[in-house]
């Protein structure tokens, strides 16, 4: 199947579930509620073109390159966070809704409501979803377009030389240079990086949404990142959407060492331990050689010293574990980005955010340091990750 079939597929069923929901949205929105024919047929107007604009931004995005492109597709993700949004809000209160009819069915008055109390009820429904939906997508967009927060998270881990004890990773992922994040914002990115003055970056995948060709000045300011003991990138699964070989090149040339399935030693002579990359998980599916192989990581390796290895996907940790990984950094979930979504993502990543540990081994997910489509976050903030490496307490003293 060739990839043209495979995008009209996949845009026809995203466009049946957008209509879907836009029609749901406008049956208890604006039908039920029995606004006058004036309020009715503006009402139904306005979700009407809004629904249509996401289908045509996205088009006219990919065939008009420049600001209308871009303000395109702002429209587009903009409207379909605040459709995400106001689709929780509006099912929530149906569900409750349900709940009490059926309570009301077993346990109270048997008299249906008469049609102008539904008529009144339908309207408070519609004006409650907007207000609470609304409130819910300016918050979502004031975070998602905020300055990005610095997070830090301290780890102690067994192996770690006492030397090293303070040691700092600092974690970029799931950054999304692309569209709608440009170079102003990396830049940005790149000053809160260099301020605090890290031994490592380590930048776990999705970096880009586009090609070389289309970004190559808008990531350039990676090349100013400055770290002592140098900057690392693996891929995420977006990398193979946008030409992973020839991004992996182009971060060479920024001075990125770039870790496909292998691993180096950080630190000195005399204290040092090591970093190992591998693939994104679903890699082997684009062929050209890419794939997760661990065992090649690690090949050769002392398996006293103490590991840290970088993998796209949380889902890496099950194979990890396995093979004596002390800390394991991924991204990829982006902390669910637009609550509740994160109870989705939580079927198909083991770790959604934050830190958890499996065994012996530690992992860390971060929430992201940009954002994928819609420019909003709703109870998972982005951030920039400081990760400070604690030795042992015993090998400290």
């Amino acid at each position: 199947m060739s990839r043209a079939v495979s995008f009209a597929i996949f845009f026809s069923i995203a466009l049946s579930l957008v209509g879907g929901v836009h029609y749901y949205l406008w049956a208890r929105l604006v039908r039920d509620p029995g606004f006058p024919p004036g309020i009715f047929k503006a009402l139904t107007a306005v979700l009407a073109a809004l629904f249509v604009s996401v289908p045509l931004s996205l088009l006219l995005s990919r065939t008009v390159s420049g600001p209308l492109g871009r303000a395109a597709l702002w429209v587009a993700f903009v409207w379909l966070g605040m459709t995400f949004i106001s689709l929780v809000v509006l099912g929530s209160l149906d569900l409750l809704r349900s709940a009490a009819l059926l309570a009301d069915r077993f346990w109270g008055s048997s008299e249906p409501l008469d049609p102008e109390r539904r008529r009144l009820l339908a309207r408070l429904l519609a004006g409650a979803v907007t207000l609470v939906a609304g409130g819910l997508g300016l918050s979502a967009l004031r975070s998602g377009l905020g300055r990005i927060r610095t997070h830090e998270v301290r780890i102690a881990l067994d192996r770690l030389p006492s030397e090293l004890d303070g040691l700092s990773i600092v974690q970029l992922s799931d950054v999304h240079i692309g569209p709608t994040l440009r170079r102003e914002f990396l830049e940005e990115v790149v000053r809160q990086v260099n301020a605090l003055n890290p031994d490592v970056v380590a930048i776990t995948g999705d970096l880009v949404d586009g090609s070389v060709e289309q970004l190559r000045e808008h990531v350039a300011p990676l090349g100013r990142i400055r770290a002592r003991h140098g900057v690392f990138f693996v891929t995420g699964n977006h990398e193979y959407y946008s030409g992973a070989d020839q991004w992996c090149a182009e971060l060479v040339r920024l001075g990125i060492r770039v870790l496909r399935n292998e691993h180096v030693s950080v630190g000195s002579a005399e204290a040092s331990f090591d970093l190992a990359g591998i693939d994104d998980y679903h890699a082997s599916q684009f062929g050209g050689g890419h794939g997760a192989d661990l065992p090649r990581a690690l090949r050769g390796r002392d398996p006293n010293r103490e590991l840290v290895l970088l993998a796209h996907q949380p889902k890496a940790i099950f194979e990890a574990q396995e093979h004596g990984v002390g800390l394991q950094l991924s991204g990829h979930t982006h902390g669910g980005q637009i609550w509740p979504w994160n109870f989705l993502v939580k079927l198909q990543q083991p770790v959604v955010s934050g830190l958890e540990r499996f065994g012996k081994t530690w992992v860390y997910v971060s929430n992201g340091t940009g954002y994928w489509g819609p420019p909003m976050r709703l109870g998972a903030p982005a951030e920039i990750t400081r990760v400070v490496l604690l030795a042992p307490a015993e090998a400290v003293a």
